[in-house]
């Protein structure tokens, strides 16, 4: 549902109500380093690490929660109204999707929303905005139930390019459970760029490359 990297390090959470979790992964091999549980009925969504705090969204339950990026230990709660998906953050303040065109600039501090942003692609508005990650000065989001990535310019919200990751994991690969496109990390002192998604058995590092 979330992943993002920080200090060198891969974290990642996960869905589902009693089987959400937060977790830190080897990225070389994908172990599971370290790992805790969010309790039903919350089902984890989008997730970013600012400050030296992890922040966790939930799908609807109108909750986020912040934990110690270290230990895991919960820290803080925060409300706030309809769905929580994506997260990211530009090292200042935080930027939340909630499957519409909309986006929320928070201050994570108090949860507190500083401004909207409607993402449009030329006048079209973009919905099924999902899982964020900022890079170089943009949003990434990637669009729910599809293999494209919206860059966003994040102060107008219009969409500067796409990213087509069509045919990235091979049918052999998919197991039919909702195994769709849903993970942006990007691992910025290295720049190197991952994407995933749900139930996928592999991690990608990818390349942009203009056509």
């Amino acid at each position: 549902q979330g992943l993002f990297c920080a200090d060198g390090q891969l974290y990642e959470t996960t869905g589902q109500v009693g089987e959400s979790e937060l977790r830190r992964v080897n990225l070389t091999t994908g172990a599971v380093l370290q790992r805790r549980a969010v309790p039903a009925p919350y089902f984890g969504e989008g997730s970013v690490a600012l400050g030296g705090r992890l922040y966790q969204l939930t799908w609807k339950n109108g909750k986020a929660f912040t934990y110690d990026l270290a230990t895991f230990a919960p820290r803080d709660t925060f409300a706030y109204f309809g769905e929580g998906w994506g997260l990211t953050t530009d090292g200042t303040v935080l930027y939340m999707s909630d499957g519409t065109a909309r986006l929320r600039v928070l201050d994570p501090r108090t949860f507190a929303v500083q401004r909207t942003i409607d993402v449009r692609d030329g006048a079209s508005p973009v919905s099924q905005l999902n899982e964020l990650e900022w890079y170089k000065g943009e949003i990434l989001a990637n669009l729910w139930q599809s293999e494209q990535i919206a860059r966003i310019d994040p102060k107008t919200g219009a969409v500067v390019g796409w990213i087509d990751l069509t045919g990235i994991l091979p049918p052999s690969e998919r197991t039919g459970r909702e195994d769709v496109l849903n993970g942006i990390a990007w691992d910025q002192p290295n720049d190197r760029l991952y994407v995933t998604g749900k139930w996928w058995p592999t991690l990608f590092q990818i390349e942009l490359v203009r056509r």
